[in-house]
């Protein structure tokens, strides 16, 4: 085998190190440590380091710690750097922004067992069937997305108030008989675990290395809210401008998403598309667009309620508002069908591929769907929805006002047109 050329050597090396330290590294982990002319971590991973085995410069990550990577690299080109980062470093670590920033040929990762591996182990949980969120950096409401009765999650804790913060959450959305368990030091001689009730939590802030165990149990009478489009419409705080539950999961079926999809939800009202969207899974992002500030301020607190606090929400009028957008993978027009302009600017905007849906009630708005169908294709259905309803001491239909859609996916000769 021809030796490695110095070009062929990644420039960093990154090393996986737990709650154990020194003492817990396999041998080619210390070795990249013993070798390093630079080791760059957090203040809590470098004093885990012996100095007369580590002599290199020790360097703390400062913070915001994202945007110094590119400057921290350049400020230490051509000499041997590890970085230290907490048990695997590509699970939800610092190899990630590392990998982006310099690509993965210039990197050398060494994992360690994660805090999920080692959880896990703890428990006996089955890794596979365990949903982990992260509430590091991350607003403690995207938990809610992922609370269904009887499922087991793993919270990695920001720091030493995310227990109580979670037992918090947990009451709020209807889930306080839920069991938690809270470990700390996982892996180390200083390991613990305390637990209890959401409900009855009284637990003061212990260690900030800790992760959260959940076992969740839904509250009797609590609403339950399945994991499909659909949710019911008392989930969501409205002032009346809602797409209803069977339309509103029908729309999600022609949208399709896909993970990693970016939803222009126009004319938001209540924000309910753009909240199902993002539920469909962690990586859907979605911007709604909303005129009413009073009806943009109600969006995002539905968003946070429902779990999906990313959602980006634009305060102003469509098309306008669009201008700055990023490219989307999908478009709703919920509302606002008739401006001037509206349609237009959102069927630009798609690529190839992209997907367009609109609703309407008015047949103002259905002669412009109509035209549109002529011209582009798609699929212009007619949805008609009715309840039953008392009528004196018998039962009958209550018909709401039909709802016609439009849906299209863009072909390669409109985005040549």
């Amino acid at each position: 085998m021809t030796p490695a050329s110095p070009a062929d050597i990644p420039a960093v090396t990154v090393v996986g190190i737990g709650a154990d330290g020194w003492g817990g590294l396999p041998a080619a982990s210390r070795a990249a440590l013993s070798d390093a002319e630079v080791i760059v971590g957090g203040p809590r991973q470098l004093d885990l380091l012996p100095l007369p085995d580590c002599p290199g410069e020790r360097v703390a990550w400062p913070s915001p710690l994202r945007p110094a990577v590119p400057g921290l690299l350049a400020a230490h080109a051509g000499r041997r750097i590890a970085v230290l980062a907490s048990g695997d470093p590509m699970f939800y670590g610092i190899g990630r922004a590392l990998s982006e920033e310099i690509g993965a040929a210039a990197l050398r990762v060494l994992p360690h067992p994660s805090s999920v591996s080692l959880a896990c182990a703890r428990l006996g949980w089955p890794v596979e069937d365990t949903e982990v969120v992260t509430l590091v950096g991350r607003p403690a409401a995207r938990l809610a997305a992922a609370l269904h009765d009887g499922r087991r999650l793993l919270v990695l804790s920001a720091n030493a108030a995310t227990p109580g913060e979670v037992a918090a959450l947990l009451r709020e959305r209807g889930f306080g008989p839920s069991g938690l368990r809270v470990l700390e030091q996982l892996g180390s001689a200083h390991e613990s675990v305390y637990e209890g009730v959401a409900d009855a939590w009284s637990h003061a802030p212990g260690d900030p290395l800790n992760v959260v165990a959940v076992e969740c149990r839904r509250s009797p009478g609590a609403l339950r809210l399945g994991a499909v489009p659909g949710l019911p419409d008392a989930a969501y705080e409205s002032d009346g401008q809602l797409t209803k539950r069977y339309v509103r999961a029908a729309t999600l079926a022609a949208l399709a998403p896909a993970p990693g999809e970016l939803l222009w939800d126009v004319g938001g009202g209540s924000g309910s598309i753009a909240v199902e969207w993002l539920r469909v899974h962690p990586s859907c992002r979605a911007v709604t667009v909303e005129k009413n500030a009073v009806r943009a301020e109600r969006i995002t607190r539905n968003a946070d309620r429902l779990g999906v606090p990313g959602l980006r929400v634009v305060t102003g009028a469509a098309p306008g508002a669009l201008a700055e957008l990023p490219t989307p993978d999908a478009v709703f027009i919920g509302g606002g069908l008739t401006a001037p302009g509206l349609l237009d600017a959102c069927w630009e905007a798609l690529p190839t591929g992209g997907r367009l849906v609109a609703n309407t009630v008015t047949l103002e708005s259905e002669a412009l769907l109509t035209d549109w169908y002529r011209r582009h294709g798609g699929e212009l259905v007619r949805l008609a929805v009715a309840q039953a309803v008392p009528v004196g001491g018998f039962t009958g239909w209550r018909q709401a006002m039909p709802v016609t859609q439009w849906s299209v996916t863009k072909s390669p000769h409109e985005s040549r047109s």
